[in-house]
Protein backbone atom coordinates (compact mmCIF):
# COMPACT_ATOMS: atom_id res chain seq x y z
CA UNK A 1 0.00 0.00 0.00
CA UNK A 2 1.38 3.39 -1.00
CA UNK A 3 1.65 6.43 1.24
CA UNK A 4 -1.23 8.25 -0.48
CA UNK A 5 -3.51 5.25 -0.20
CA UNK A 6 -2.61 4.84 3.48
CA UNK A 7 -3.36 8.51 4.16
CA UNK A 8 -6.68 8.24 2.34
CA UNK A 9 -7.71 5.23 4.42
CA UNK A 10 -6.63 6.91 7.63
CA UNK A 11 -8.65 10.00 6.74
CA UNK A 12 -11.76 7.90 6.07
CA UNK A 13 -11.23 5.95 9.30
CA UNK A 14 -11.02 9.20 11.27
CA UNK A 15 -14.13 10.51 9.51
CA UNK A 16 -16.06 7.38 10.48
CA UNK A 17 -14.76 7.68 14.05
CA UNK A 18 -16.20 11.19 14.25
CA UNK A 19 -19.54 10.13 12.77
CA UNK A 20 -19.92 7.22 15.20
CA UNK A 21 -19.20 9.56 18.12
CA UNK A 22 -21.63 12.15 16.74
CA UNK A 23 -24.40 9.56 16.47
CA UNK A 24 -23.93 8.65 20.14
CA UNK A 25 -23.93 12.29 21.23
CA UNK A 26 -26.96 13.23 19.12
CA UNK A 27 -28.86 10.23 20.50
CA UNK A 28 -27.98 11.10 24.10
CA UNK A 29 -28.36 14.89 24.05
CA UNK A 30 -30.50 15.65 21.03
CA UNK A 31 -29.45 17.73 18.06
CA UNK A 32 -30.01 21.15 19.63
CA UNK A 33 -28.11 20.50 22.87
CA UNK A 34 -25.20 18.60 21.32
CA UNK A 35 -22.08 20.61 20.54
CA UNK A 36 -18.99 19.99 18.44
CA UNK A 37 -17.02 19.98 21.71
CA UNK A 38 -19.23 17.15 23.03
CA UNK A 39 -18.62 15.15 19.87
CA UNK A 40 -14.87 15.80 19.96
CA UNK A 41 -14.74 14.56 23.57
CA UNK A 42 -16.71 11.42 22.67
CA UNK A 43 -14.41 10.76 19.72
CA UNK A 44 -11.34 11.46 21.88
CA UNK A 45 -10.18 14.11 19.43
CA UNK A 46 -9.57 17.83 19.64
CA UNK A 47 -12.41 20.12 18.45
CA UNK A 48 -10.04 21.49 15.83
CA UNK A 49 -9.68 18.02 14.30
CA UNK A 50 -13.44 17.79 13.80
CA UNK A 51 -13.44 21.01 11.80
CA UNK A 52 -10.93 19.49 9.39
CA UNK A 53 -13.66 17.02 8.38
CA UNK A 54 -16.92 18.89 8.98
CA UNK A 55 -17.32 22.64 8.88
CA UNK A 56 -20.15 22.71 11.48
CA UNK A 57 -22.58 20.58 13.47
CA UNK A 58 -25.27 20.80 10.80
CA UNK A 59 -22.96 19.36 8.16
CA UNK A 60 -22.01 16.53 10.51
CA UNK A 61 -25.66 15.77 11.22
CA UNK A 62 -26.66 15.74 7.56
CA UNK A 63 -23.68 13.55 6.72
CA UNK A 64 -25.21 11.03 9.12
CA UNK A 65 -28.59 11.58 7.48
CA UNK A 66 -27.24 10.29 4.17
CA UNK A 67 -27.28 6.73 5.50
CA UNK A 68 -31.00 7.08 6.33
CA UNK A 69 -31.76 8.16 2.75
CA UNK A 70 -29.54 5.40 1.40
CA UNK A 71 -31.46 2.83 3.44
CA UNK A 72 -34.75 4.36 2.27
CA UNK A 73 -33.74 3.85 -1.34
CA UNK A 74 -32.66 0.25 -0.68
CA UNK A 75 -36.11 -0.49 0.80
CA UNK A 76 -37.92 1.26 -2.05
CA UNK A 77 -35.87 -0.65 -4.63
CA UNK A 78 -36.89 -3.86 -2.87
CA UNK A 79 -40.59 -2.92 -3.15
CA UNK A 80 -40.10 -2.05 -6.82
CA UNK A 81 -38.35 -5.36 -7.54
CA UNK A 82 -41.48 -7.20 -6.28
CA UNK A 83 -43.77 -4.77 -8.10
CA UNK A 84 -45.11 -7.21 -10.72
CA UNK A 85 -46.28 -9.72 -8.13
CA UNK A 86 -48.36 -7.21 -6.11
CA UNK A 87 -51.90 -5.96 -6.65
CA UNK A 88 -52.62 -2.22 -6.13
CA UNK A 89 -53.56 -2.61 -2.47
CA UNK A 90 -50.45 -4.67 -1.77
CA UNK A 91 -48.27 -2.05 -3.47
CA UNK A 92 -49.57 0.68 -1.17
CA UNK A 93 -49.14 -1.60 1.85
CA UNK A 94 -45.58 -2.53 0.84
CA UNK A 95 -44.73 1.12 0.28
CA UNK A 96 -46.08 2.03 3.70
CA UNK A 97 -44.18 -0.83 5.36
CA UNK A 98 -40.95 0.21 3.66
CA UNK A 99 -41.31 3.76 4.91
CA UNK A 100 -42.10 2.60 8.43
CA UNK A 101 -39.02 0.36 8.35
CA UNK A 102 -36.94 3.44 7.56
CA UNK A 103 -38.42 5.20 10.58
CA UNK A 104 -37.55 2.22 12.80
CA UNK A 105 -34.03 2.10 11.31
CA UNK A 106 -33.17 5.46 12.92
CA UNK A 107 -36.12 7.45 14.37
CA UNK A 108 -34.01 10.24 15.86
CA UNK A 109 -32.13 10.97 12.66
CA UNK A 110 -35.26 10.85 10.51
CA UNK A 111 -37.30 13.14 12.77
CA UNK A 112 -34.53 15.71 13.00
CA UNK A 113 -33.95 15.49 9.27
CA UNK A 114 -37.61 16.33 8.65
CA UNK A 115 -37.38 19.29 11.01
CA UNK A 116 -34.19 20.65 9.46
CA UNK A 117 -35.20 20.21 5.82
CA UNK A 118 -37.76 22.99 6.28
CA UNK A 119 -35.34 25.35 8.01
CA UNK A 120 -32.45 27.63 7.12
CA UNK A 121 -30.03 24.89 8.19
CA UNK A 122 -29.57 23.66 4.63
CA UNK A 123 -27.81 26.93 3.82
CA UNK A 124 -25.00 25.88 6.16
CA UNK A 125 -24.09 22.79 4.16
CA UNK A 126 -21.24 22.45 1.71
CA UNK A 127 -22.22 22.25 -1.99
CA UNK A 128 -20.97 18.64 -2.16
CA UNK A 129 -23.11 17.50 0.78
CA UNK A 130 -26.10 19.43 -0.54
CA UNK A 131 -25.69 17.71 -3.91
CA UNK A 132 -25.58 14.29 -2.20
CA UNK A 133 -28.75 15.04 -0.22
CA UNK A 134 -30.52 16.35 -3.30
CA UNK A 135 -29.55 13.36 -5.42
CA UNK A 136 -30.67 10.83 -2.79
CA UNK A 137 -33.95 12.68 -2.17
CA UNK A 138 -34.73 12.84 -5.87
CA UNK A 139 -33.93 9.15 -6.21
CA UNK A 140 -36.39 8.40 -3.39
CA UNK A 141 -39.17 10.30 -5.15
CA UNK A 142 -38.39 8.62 -8.47
CA UNK A 143 -38.59 5.19 -6.83
CA UNK A 144 -41.92 5.97 -5.15
CA UNK A 145 -43.21 7.26 -8.48
CA UNK A 146 -42.04 4.11 -10.25
CA UNK A 147 -43.93 1.94 -7.73
CA UNK A 148 -47.17 3.77 -8.61
CA UNK A 149 -46.55 4.29 -12.33
CA UNK A 150 -47.89 1.01 -13.75
CA UNK A 151 -51.23 1.42 -12.00
CA UNK A 152 -51.54 4.96 -13.37
CA UNK A 153 -50.74 3.73 -16.86
CA UNK A 154 -53.28 0.91 -16.55
CA UNK A 155 -56.04 3.28 -15.40
CA UNK A 156 -56.28 1.79 -11.90
CA UNK A 157 -54.88 4.89 -10.19
CA UNK A 158 -55.95 8.42 -11.11
CA UNK A 159 -54.20 10.04 -14.07
CA UNK A 160 -51.75 12.29 -12.26
CA UNK A 161 -48.01 12.72 -12.72
CA UNK A 162 -46.29 9.96 -10.71
CA UNK A 163 -43.89 12.43 -9.11
CA UNK A 164 -46.86 14.49 -7.87
CA UNK A 165 -48.24 11.38 -6.17
CA UNK A 166 -44.79 10.58 -4.80
CA UNK A 167 -44.67 14.08 -3.28
CA UNK A 168 -48.00 13.39 -1.59
CA UNK A 169 -46.74 10.04 -0.24
CA UNK A 170 -43.68 11.78 1.22
CA UNK A 171 -45.84 14.56 2.70
CA UNK A 172 -48.09 11.99 4.39
CA UNK A 173 -45.10 10.08 5.76
CA UNK A 174 -43.23 13.10 7.11
CA UNK A 175 -46.38 14.84 8.33
CA UNK A 176 -47.66 11.86 10.31
CA UNK A 177 -44.25 11.24 11.88
CA UNK A 178 -43.80 14.86 12.97
CA UNK A 179 -47.35 15.12 14.29
CA UNK A 180 -47.18 11.86 16.23
CA UNK A 181 -43.76 12.82 17.59
CA UNK A 182 -45.16 16.10 18.91
CA UNK A 183 -48.00 14.20 20.61
CA UNK A 184 -45.54 11.76 22.18
CA UNK A 185 -43.65 14.70 23.71
CA UNK A 186 -46.87 15.71 25.47
CA UNK A 187 -47.83 12.20 26.55
CA UNK A 188 -44.93 9.76 26.24
CA UNK A 189 -47.17 6.81 27.10
CA UNK A 190 -49.07 7.02 23.82
CA UNK A 191 -47.53 5.95 20.54
CA UNK A 192 -49.95 5.56 17.65
CA UNK A 193 -47.51 6.15 14.82
CA UNK A 194 -47.84 2.79 13.13
CA UNK A 195 -51.63 2.73 13.39
CA UNK A 196 -51.89 6.31 12.13
CA UNK A 197 -49.66 5.54 9.14
CA UNK A 198 -51.80 2.52 8.33
CA UNK A 199 -54.95 4.64 8.33
CA UNK A 200 -53.31 7.45 6.34
CA UNK A 201 -52.06 5.11 3.62
CA UNK A 202 -55.38 3.26 3.48
CA UNK A 203 -57.13 6.59 2.85
CA UNK A 204 -54.47 7.53 0.29
CA UNK A 205 -54.84 4.18 -1.48
CA UNK A 206 -58.61 4.61 -1.72
CA UNK A 207 -58.29 8.19 -2.89
CA UNK A 208 -55.98 7.51 -5.84
CA UNK A 209 -58.13 4.74 -7.30
CA UNK A 210 -60.20 5.64 -10.35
Amino acid sequence: MGILERKKREKERRRQQIMVAAKRVFSAKGLNRATMEDIAKEAELSPGTLYLYFKNKDELFFSLSLRVLQYLNIRLEHVLSNDKTLNPEQKIESLRNALYDVYEFDPMMLINMFHLQSSETLRNLSPTLMDDLTDLSRQSLRLIAAILEDEIRNGIFIDMHPIALADIVWAIFSGVILWEESKTMIDGHKDYLKQTLEIAFEIFGRGIKT
